[in-house]
């Protein structure tokens, strides 16, 4: 196998001598056979350059040597490295003798064959040094060697510190990049010869690996057509080729007796008349579609009439003008679609010229004719409009203005009315909080605050004479000391009932007292916190109060509590800018309205149980039914969506009634009544009537538009409060006025 190796080795270079030194090496066949045989064995032991050209080594194995550099490789051992290294350089010599013609070859030939022939040969096909078998190199990933030579030492794997910009650099300058591949089992790049890149191209378009095959060759047949003298074989016959079978007799007689029996049926000649089918037959009877019950006859033509005869009767041609007016007529608002003529004969009468016209439009008659009767429901347009009851059948509902309470220097943003109703509270831009007896308009106090009061809200709890307000980052807790003596000393004896803790807790605010001077002008109570306040809200037991601060992040919404001076942040993270809150008017849940959604919390349970979808660009206002099975969100794209937590998380009504962007809305506390305020400077009020029955979906009509508010700067009414008891509302503008509309 080496020496057969070798041979094919060294043709190349023993084919370039002169042809005169041949008989030279004729004589000693033997030491030419070690010679080569040392030449592969150094080539397989040692992975160094061999002195073979690229085109002589792809002659013996299809690749290249798959580890020619190694640092392991130039640390042999001194045994193994003598004699390879001696029989490197007797080769180099041998072959520069070979081509110069020099006689000191065969000298070198029976050194070489002093050497174990069989010392380093090797039966694989290919030349590879890495000896670690079939074991996938996956296994070799997290080491620093990739597998180990014959003798047993690691192949260390080459230092790949090159990045992309690098080797988008080596491909740009080495021409010979694209022929660059990497060896798997060594890890060293290697350069593809051109007969490599050849085999490589030919076997990727499917041809075959050699060059010499010819797929094509003419087949010769084995067995030829001609008659030979004498047989292929000689053997002579058997004698079971004489006798008849006894198997085959035995299956005959079954099937003679299966034929006898009638088990098996000789084959009918084939019916060469062709069958027809009812294509319909297997048609449902009671479809809609069915062939008989809904059977629907092609159109027919009409008959001609005079107008279509040749020779048609005097009245039925037209006159001069008559073919003028036809001329000037759409094709579909013409009675007939031809001008009649008269001709003496049935002979004279020229070809049709819309004949071919006149036929594709009956096949396409034909071919669009509805196969369907469908049944025109006859609907009277005013049942389409719902059945909803006249406004005076909703009463009561305010429907006049009745006061006006005038004292504002600039916008009203908020408003708030007491528990009973007596009373009012009201905040500005000029920097003032305002309290009004209902029943007279009267300003009963004014607390200058020196800023903007975005948000008013009068504790919800009867028994407590307590006014939030918000003012830029700090929340305004007063006693108004309006009404009842008693009541107002009660709520400054809670107020003073509570004893700081001994250690105190970090918290989301800070809760300060008011001075002595601040306590004159009815401020009790101070929360500070760091970014500006947008509204307060109370829970209804008037012990908890919610506040919307304008920041991004979680801490947007925070919960005070006011027995215990305690605050604390809800959420742990932020869905979006919200805009405000409200509490449940029963159950343990805190609404939040963002921008595009409202949710709803459970505060015990901690947790998501809603979210609703209004549909809207931006949720600008919300309020909950007294029930709480109810919600109203109003938007600054003019929409009021009513939600219907038992029924969905879409809206239940989108009511467009309002021309611009909503600032507030507003449940009554007792009556059917929900309202809307406007840029618009309007109000609209609905009669929205929840039943107890769960079948019956809320009945919602618009029963009145108020109008008091004069537009100041593009605003108009910026907030809707209802009275506790009676089917009042009162509205605050722009303008700097409050209306009362009874």
């Amino acid at each position: 196998m080496a020496g057969a190796r070798g041979v094919g080795l060294v043709a190349p270079v023993l084919g370039g001598q002169p042809a005169k030194r041949r008989p030279e090496f004729e004589p000693e066949p033997e030491p030419e056979e070690s010679f080569l045989l040392c030449d592969s064995a150094s080539s397989h032991g040692d992975g160094s350059d061999s002195g073979l050209s690229d085109s002589e080594e792809s002659i013996f194995s299809g690749l290249e040597d798959s580890g020619s550099d190694s640092s392991e490789d130039d640390d042999d051992d001194d045994d193994k490295g003598k004699g390879e290294i001696s029989c490197d350089k007797g080769h180099s010599r041998t072959e520069s003798q070979a081509q110069t013609g020099s006689p000191g070859l065969r000298t070198e030939m029976v050194r070489a064959s002093s050497r174990n022939e069989y010392q380093e040969d090797s039966s694989d096909e290919e030349d590879i040094r890495n000896t670690v078998g079939n074991v996938p190199l996956e296994w070799y990933d997290d080491f620093p060697h990739v597998g180990y030579d014959l003798d047993g030492r690691r192949i260390y794997k080459p230092l790949r510190t090159r990045d992309e910009l690098d080797q988008f650099l080596d491909k740009m300058d080495d021409p010979d990049f694209w022929r660059t591949v990497q060896d798997r089992m060594t890890g060293h790049d290697l350069r593809l010869t051109d007969e490599q890149v050849a085999l490589v191209q030919r076997l990727q378009r499917g041809q075959f690996g050699d060059v010499g095959f010819n797929p094509y060759e003419p087949a010769v047949d084995f067995f030829s057509g001609d008659i030979m003298i004498h047989p292929v074989t000689n053997r002579p016959a058997d004698k079971r080729s004489f006798i008849p079978s006894l198997v085959e007799k035995e299956k005959v007689s079954r099937m003679v007796h299966a034929i006898k029996m009638g088990w098996i049926q000789p084959r009918r000649p084939r019916d060469s008349t062709p069958s027809f089918y009812d294509l319909w037959a297997q048609e449902d009877p009671n479809a809609v579609l069915g062939r008989h019950r809904m059977h629907v006859p092609a159109p027919k033509l009409a008959l001609p009439g005079h107008a279509e005869s040749y020779n048609p009767p005097p009245e039925y041609l037209l006159s001069e003008e008559e073919r003028l007016a036809w001329g000037q007529q759409e094709p579909g608002e013409r009675k007939l679609n031809f001008l009649p003529q008269k001709f003496p004969s049935l002979r004279a009468v020229p070809a049709y010229s819309r004949f071919i016209q006149e036929r594709f439009e009956r096949c396409l008659d034909l071919y669009l004719c509805p196969r369907q009767r469908k049944m025109r429901v006859n609907v009277d347009p005013e049942d389409l409009i719902p059945k909803l009851p006249r406004p005076r059948d909703l009463q009561p509902f305010p429907t006049c203005q009745a006061l006006v309470y005038r004292g504002h220097s600039d916008l009203v943003r908020s408003l708030s009315v007491s528990p009973g109703g007596q009373w009012l509270a009201s905040g500005s831009d000029d920097g003032s909080l305002r309290f009004w007896e209902v029943a007279t308009a009267r300003c009963m106090k004014t607390v200058p605050v020196g800023g903007v009061v975005r948000s008013v809200a009068w504790n919800p709890n009867p028994a407590i004479c307590l006014v939030a307000a918000a003012l830029d980052d700090t929340v305004l807790l007063l006693n108004p000391a309006l009404g009842d003596r008693l009541l107002v000393g009660s709520t400054d004896q809670l107020l003073g009932a509570f004893t700081p803790p001994e250690e105190p807790t970090l918290q989301p605010a800070q809760w300060l007292e008011a001075s002595e001077e601040e306590r004159q002008g009815s401020l009790r109570l101070r929360i500070c916190h760091d970014k500006p306040v947008t509204q307060v809200t109370w829970h209804r037991h008037g012990d908890y109060l919610a506040v919307v601060l304008a920041t991004p992040g979680h801490t947007q919404v925070l919960i005070h509590q006011l027995s215990r001076r305690r605050s604390q942040s809800p959420f742990r993270r932020s869905h979006g800018q919200v805009q405000c809150v409200a509490f449940h008017p029963t159950r343990p849940f805190l609404l939040v309205a963002f921008q595009r959604s409202v949710r709803v919390y459970h505060l015990l349970r901690q947790e998501l149980t809603k979210k609703l979808m209004p549909n809207c660009k931006w949720v600008s206002s919300m309020a909950v039914h007294p029930a709480g099975d109810n919600i109203i969100c109003g938007s600054y794209d003019s929409k009021l969506v009513w939600f219907d937590l038992d029924l969905s998380t879409k809206p239940y009504k989108v009511l467009r009634h309002h021309k611009k962007a909503l600032r507030a809305v507003a449940f009554h506390p007792r009556y059917p009544l929900f309202a809307s305020s406007s840029d618009d400077g309007t109000i609209i009020v609905c009669h929205g009537m929840v039943y107890n029955d769960l079948l019956q979906n809320p009945l919602l009509v618009p029963v009145k538009v108020l109008k008091g508010h004069t537009l100041t700067r593009d605003l108009g009414v910026l907030d809707v409060a209802f009275h506790p008891t009676q089917p009042w509302i009162f509205s605050s503008g722009a303008d700097g006025t409050i209306c009362l509309f009874t």
